[in-house]
């Protein structure tokens, strides 16, 4: 196994291949390029934001973007816009989420959340303000192959993966679920809007970035992203009981401490990872037709269901 790099501005992550490093690099300077100064007007604003988007979190969803359009011969700036979109709006929801109207978080990737840090008002202000940049970036890329009706497409799959049928339905589900028995399917329809409507996205934002993609290749792509975002939430589940609150950079334990309904809880453990690892089977056979050109959405797919973090 190749050894991975070590980047200057994000953590070493051990699970991650040298050419997904160098894409979390990019990433992070992008973010860092289209996020408001620290210094301008209103300063404690942008500060809440740079605060909640850099120097930290997984960068999973720009990677989905990248290693998406290099199934398709693109370049990495043809994603790019695409990847700190995804980001910056990945910021917004765990804010939101962290709130104590919502999950009552203070602690996220190693650090206190937003609304410790600057107050809860600021809080909402800063993800609303993200919400509106993430798009902001979208509308205003350069570099994307797409034509201007697939940049329609990329918003919209942007604005329908963190609305109503996305993130925040998500979101409602999850807090009418706390305290009770869901089912199988009612907790999969739960995760499938709250964390693999976004992940989702980014394959398919990564595909219609890279150029003129057929339909039937659009929706495999799409099918390669529900997997691998619903295998990143159960090993989400299962790190909840498993993990270190040093090494995952949130509390341990907290999904139970507010009995939430989690996979472990409601299929069992043993289930719970073998269904993982059947998800990112199921991805690895959809991508067949790619050859080397999938090996890093290869490699996530692998990450999304092994990672420690």
């Amino acid at each position: 196994m190749t050894r991975p790099v070590r980047s200057p501005l994000i953590p070493i992550r051990p699970e991650l291949t040298p050419e997904l490093l160098a894409w979390a690099q990019r990433a992070e300077s992008v973010l860092d390029r289209e996020l408001p100064p620290a210094n301008q007007m209103p300063e404690r604003l942008h500060q809440a934001m740079r605060y909640s988007v850099l120097g930290g979190g997984k960068r999973l969803r720009a990677l989905l973007a990248y290693a998406a359009g290099r199934c398709f011969a693109a370049p990495p700036e043809c994603a790019d816009a695409s990847a700190a979109a995804l980001e910056i709006i990945h910021a917004y929801s765990l804010i939101h989420d962290d709130l104590p109207a919502m999950d009552n978080d203070d602690l996220r990737r190693g650090k206190p959340t937003c609304h410790i840090a600057f107050g809860e008002a600021m809080a909402i202000l800063a993800g609303d303000a993200l919400q509106a940049l993430a798009f902001e970036v979208l509308t205003s890329d350069t570099q994307s192959r797409a034509d201007a009706g697939t940049r329609i497409k990329m918003l919209r799959t942007l604005a329908q993966a963190c609305g109503a049928h996305g993130m925040a339905g998500g979101q409602a589900f999850d807090l009418d679920a706390v305290g009770q028995r869901l089912s199988h399917s009612e907790l999969e329809r739960m995760h499938a809007y709250k964390t693999g409507a976004l992940i989702r996205a980014a394959v398919l934002l990564g595909t219609l970035g890279a150029g003129r993609v057929d339909a039937t290749e659009l929706d495999r792509m799409g099918a390669v992203g529900a997997r691998i975002g619903l295998a990143f939430q159960i090993r989400d589940d299962i790190l909840d009981i498993e993990g270190d609150t040093e090494v995952i950079g949130k509390r341990q334990g907290a999904d139970i401490a507010r009995d939430k309904p989690t996979y472990p809880s409601i299929i069992g453990m043993e289930a719970s990872r073998a269904l993982a690892q059947s998800l990112r089977d199921e991805t690895i056979s959809l991508l067949a037709g790619h050859g080397t050109a999938a090996e890093s959405l290869r490699d996530l797919a692998h990450y999304a269901v092994d990672r420690r973090s």
